[in-house]
């Protein structure tokens, strides 16, 4: 059997933790930030946690 590929636009998107938990970016940052307040926007520009239900699928694309 060969081996399995990452997909390179998930390595761009997600990073794995030292815990093995993967952290995201959150969206609506990339635009139409004038009308977006500071506190929102600061808010936006932090990662977090991936939910459980989306856990399985990225893992496969990550290939670990």
């Amino acid at each position: 059997m060969p081996k399995l590929k990452t997909r390179r636009s998930a390595i761009k998107r997600y990073k794995k933790t030292a815990n093995n938990k993967i952290l995201r970016k959150k969206a609506f940052k990339s635009h139409i930030l004038e009308k977006k307040s500071a506190k929102r926007k600061r808010k936006l520009s932090k990662k977090i946690n991936v939910c459980k239900g989306d856990m399985s699928h990225i893992k496969k694309m990550l290939v670990f």
